[in-house]
């Protein structure tokens, strides 16, 4: 038998044992996407994150995990740096054992983009703060680290099921659930990329005490420290909201500010811009007047009058 014939006979055998399977098996706890229906994805990194994927032509192939995701067939998700593995009951009394590979970015490459954040006081306060800007992905590949992969090779997606797609519903549900754990928490996506929430805050607050010469404040604290001498429970209490944000920024004195405060924080242009239109632009959007005040004689009035007593054109 030829190779090509042994393959197709390989194939149609695949099909068939994956076509013995019907239903998936009903599971109890497992995770379920929050979107009951509609689109998966509320902020703009689980968005982008799956615009991205669609774009590699996978979004009809994506659409077949999304009943998965929802039915709450995974069973656990973990994200590592350049790893995500999941556990997806399929059809099979054995549940499948998932993968979804990216290159995180190495250590040198993360020093160069820690030292870009903690530059610029607008993403040392947003990140600390617990947010990712829609800004960050620009400085990202400006830095030569794109958050989110260029091309579908950039990703290795791995199942043990007899389905010969890529992704399958399996490796489907893992991408959507993937992009809610984005919403859950930004920070996942970097930390998928190679720095988890507290090694990259920790750097942010190290390289702005040494660039402000202020001491950085103490990590949160989520539990109250344990009883003093007197029995009385001591709570530490954690910064939140907007001390949260400006905690490790630099304060500057008043009196060195004063001169300043009026001024706006990056040079203004010398003309604001102004939208070049035709004098009867608004006459064209709002259209003819009805019939008891003139009807479109009027508005053909009206026009010559703007044109009239109004500026050229330019």
């Amino acid at each position: 038998m030829c190779a090509s014939r042994r393959h197709g006979a390989q194939r149609s055998a695949d099909v068939s044992d994956f076509a013995d399977y019907g239903r998936p098996r009903r599971v109890d706890g497992g995770l379920r996407a929050r979107s009951a229906r509609g689109a998966i994805g509320r902020s703009w990194w689980s968005r982008r994150f799956l615009e991205v994927l669609e774009s590699f032509a996978l979004g009809t192939r994506l659409t077949r995990g999304r009943s998965y995701a929802r039915a709450g067939q995974v069973l656990t998700l973990d994200i590592t740096p350049g790893r995500v593995s999941a556990v997806v009951q399929g059809s099979r009394p054995q549940p499948y054992q998932v993968s979804i590979g990216v290159r995180p970015f190495p250590a040198a490459l993360w020093s160069r983009i820690e030292d870009e954040l903690a530059g610029q006081a607008f993403f040392s306060a947003r990140l600390l703060a617990g947010d990712l800007p829609d800004e960050l992905e620009e400085l990202f590949a400006a830095a030569g680290a794109p958050l989110f992969p260029a091309a579908v090779d950039e990703l290795t997606q791995r199942c043990n099921c007899p389905d010969f797609a890529v992704p399958c519903k399996h490796l489907a549900a893992t991408f959507y659930l993937l992009a809610e754990a984005f919403d859950a928490d930004p920070f996942e996506l970097l930390h998928w990329r190679g720095r988890s929430r507290a090694e990259l805050l920790d750097e942010l607050r190290a390289r702005r005490a040494a660039a402000t010469g202020v001491t950085p404040p103490p990590p949160p604290v989520d539990e109250p420290s344990e009883p003093d001498g007197a029995g009385s429970a001591v709570d530490v209490l954690t910064p939140v909201g907007a001390a949260r944000a400006l905690a490790g920024l630099s304060a500057t004195p008043l009196a060195e500010a004063a001169d300043r405060f009026w001024s706006a924080p990056v040079p203004l242009p010398d003309r604001p811009p102004r939208l070049v239109t035709g004098t009867d632009l608004l006459l064209r959007q709002l259209g003819a007047p009805a019939a008891t005040i003139g009807g479109p004689g009027t508005l053909e009035r009206l026009r010559r009058a703007y044109r009239a007593f109004g500026p050229a054109d330019r």
